[in-house]
């Protein structure tokens, strides 16, 4: 059998059956002196060379003690080997030995004595330089010191994921004695779904020897099942001085506080940009319904999974909350939810009225005009907030376990309530969430309300314009007359756009539009009383020009500006003659023909004083059709103002079989539903005289 040289290691497997070496002798460097009984080396090991700077051939069957022991030590040493090698009790310590070089060292020695076969007896020298088994035992005892009373968690697994050792504060923060994590994997420990992923870490690191430094881990353990906890965890590969791996060792520093702290500023961050985006998007249209849906589209998912906006019906109605009489009632206006559910089904349709229960948190917020939340919502909770055991029944299904009901006051007014809840999301509410929902109610319940007050203002407007305006008479001689009026959409209020047909004697027909500048009630205003003057002055029999100069003079008194057109037709003579005030030119169209645009001396507009204004005369024909508007029809702000006359044009290219159908296929085409402006359309067809 070849010996092993130095320094060489068994193979490892089944077939030699030997494991590696832990490295701690070689780290020692231990030397192996044999002594026969009259202290004569007989064996030297190539440690000893080292140690002490004697080759094998100078030391073996040389006396230890005067090769080694300075003389004023030796008689001690002498003795001392004596007595182990009559007793038989070993002997430790540690004394100055002469090194070959000269120079002197300190030693730890071991001896033992052997005993062969024979009966003959050896003493077994085991020698190891004092500096470095100091500072083994330096390192052990901080490393002990370390792992037993560190804060931190300190752990060791072999290659298997085994826990091979672990400290009292990791242990604590598992929630698992120490002795039940020994022989354990990290698993078993540690089942929960957060900490695959640490797992999936560590075994990199096991393969590749790349540590993994303050790895964050959020999980739960059972030292405290019911709360979140941070850790940072740091993982490295253990190595013997051969390279062969041994393990891996983790560190774990518990930073719950400043996780939770972090946690805390990123959801403060989060709110107060839900905040600016509330801000940006609610109330952008004084429309009641378009800026409750904009809060329900702000508010899910980030901070519901759904979310019901109902209004008091009598706010709505009126303007004002009406509570005196019986339970509230209330009228859907806006449902969100952030996927399909069940829910969907138990949330009051858009539209739909409800009266509440009295324990529905809807019915409290208005008694109380304070918010309800219900952290944790439980089977009587659900009936509760639903309205009704078929909703609560899908609201169990859908999830529901957290909810909660905001009054949207204005004006210290309540003006209906704000429904939010969760399933998906498995948080419940909390206060900052109660909060949040608060403030954003209360922003949101102002635009409502400034929508609401809008909305019956609008209406009041539209009211009077549409007094305002004519009845068209069932037919005038040898003309088919159409008209339409549509309202501004949108933000704008109601403008001064009309229209007129008035009987004239001799058969004549007079046809006028016009359009005050300026918007709202004021406008319509002046534009009543402009359609009642012009009424007044065609009964004078006076020609379209003359007429406009009296216009000029009213409106200039009332302090505003208006366009108008004003024509008069004669069914005998087939003529129609027609004067302009600023306004866009009327349309001609004759069968056979391409429609075209009056050229019409413009004028200026009526208001401006002492500009004298021109009648054009035309000859019309059976089948000829005059189209009037006011700029709501055409104009737009993106839009040059010819592509719109174009369009306006070839809308009229051929012509409809009526001039009803017209008028809808214009507005249908040329306005837009949400048009800033009003309009106000009038078309007479040219019809043949009957006789008399």
């Amino acid at each position: 059998m070849t010996p092993a040289s130095p320094g060489s290691r068994p193979a490892d497997g089944p077939a030699s059956g030997a494991v590696a070496p832990s490295g701690l002798m070689d780290l020692l460097n231990v030397a192996a002196v044999l002594l026969e009984a009259d202290g004569r080396i007989d064996m030297w090991s190539p440690q000893a060379e080292q140690l002490f700077g004697y080759a094998r051939s100078e030391a073996v069957g040389q006396y230890a003690a005067p090769l080694l022991v300075h003389p004023e030590h030796q008689d001690a040493v002498i003795e001392l080997f004596a007595e182990v090698m009559a007793t038989g009790r070993d002997w430790a310590g540690a004394f100055p030995v002469r090194h070959k070089d000269g120079s002197t060292r300190m030693v730890e020695f071991r001896n033992m004595r052997l005993t062969d076969n024979l009966g003959d007896h050896y003493a077994l020298g085991l020698a190891a330089d004092r500096a470095t088994v100091r500072h083994v035992e330096r390192k052990v005892a901080l490393s002990n010191r370390l792992v037993t009373q560190a804060p931190i968690g300190l752990a060791v697994l072999d290659p298997d994921m085994r826990y091979l050792a672990i400290n009292p504060a990791l242990a604590a923060m598992h929630g698992v004695p120490e002795s039940d994590h020994v022989g354990r994997r990290f698993r078993e420990i540690l089942p929960g779904a957060p900490f695959l992923g640490a797992e999936t870490v560590m075994r990199h690191v096991l393969a590749t020897g790349a540590p993994v430094v303050d790895q964050q881990v959020v999980g739960r353990t059972a030292a405290d099942p019911e709360t979140d906890h941070a850790w940072a965890v740091s993982t490295y590969r253990l190595e013997d001085h051969h390279g062969d791996v041994l393990g891996l060792a983790y560190v774990v520093v518990d930073v719950t506080d400043r996780y939770r702290a972090a946690k805390k500023a990123d959801e403060a961050q989060h709110r107060l940009r839900l905040l600016a985006n509330a801000s940006g998007r609610i109330g952008t249209t004084l429309e009641v319904e378009r800026t409750a849906r904009e809060l329900a589209d702000v508010l899910v998912p980030d901070l519901a999974d759904m979310v019901a906006v109902d209004l008091l019906d009598s706010v709505l109605q009126t303007g004002r909350a009406d509570l005196d009489e019986g339970p509230a009632l209330f009228r859907a206006v806006a449902v969100k939810t952030a996927y399909p559910t069940d829910a969907d089904r138990a949330i009051v349709p858009p539209g739909s009225l409800v009266t509440y229960h009295a324990d529905h948190p809807a019915s409290h917020c208005v008694r109380t005009r304070r918010p309800l939340m219900i952290t944790h919502v439980s089977g009587d909770d659900l009936s509760r907030i639903a309205a009704g055991p078929e909703a609560a029944r899908l609201l169990a299904r859908a999830g529901v376990h957290t909810d909660m009901a905001v009054p949207l006051i204005a004006r210290e007014q309540i003006i209906g309530v704000m429904g939010l809840a969760r399933a998906r999301n498995p948080l419940p509410f909390d206060e900052d969430d109660l909060t949040l929902a608060c403030e954003m109610a209360s922003s949101a319940a102002l635009s409502i309300d400034n929508a609401v007050l809008h909305q019956h203002i609008r209406g009041a407007a539209e009211t009077l314009q549409r007094s305002l305006l004519p009845q068209l008479p069932p037919g005038r001689p040898g003309l088919e007359v159409a008209a339409r009026y549509r309202p501004a959409q949108a933000f704008s209020e109601v403008g001064g756009d009309w229209y007129d047909v008035i009987a004239l004697d001799g058969d004549r027909t007079a046809l006028a539009v016009g359009d005050v500048m300026g918007s709202g009630v004021t406008a319509a205003t002046t534009m009543g009383r402009l359609r009642t003057a012009t009424s007044t002055l065609a009964d004078l029999d006076l020609d379209p020009a003359r007429i406009l100069t009296h216009l000029d003079k009213i409106t200039a008194d009332l302090d505003y500006l208006a366009t108008c057109l004003y024509a008069v037709y004669d069914p005998h003579r087939a003529r129609l003659h027609v004067a302009s005030a600023g306004h866009l030119p009327p349309v001609l169209v004759r069968d056979g023909r391409q429609p075209e645009l009056l050229r019409l001396p413009t004028g200026t507009p009526l208001g401006v004083r002492g500009v004298p204004f021109e009648v054009t005369t035309l000859a019309l024909e059976p089948g000829d059709r005059l189209v009037l508007y006011t700029d709501g029809l055409v104009e737009t702000r993106h839009d040059p103002i010819d592509e719109r006359l174009d369009d306006l044009m070839r809308l009229l290219t051929p012509p409809d079989r009526s001039t009803e159908e017209t008028c809808d296929r214009l507005l249908r085409e040329l306005r837009h539903p949400a048009g800033h402006d009003d309009v106000a359309l009038l078309i007479a067809c040219v019809q043949p005289l009957a006789p008399a």
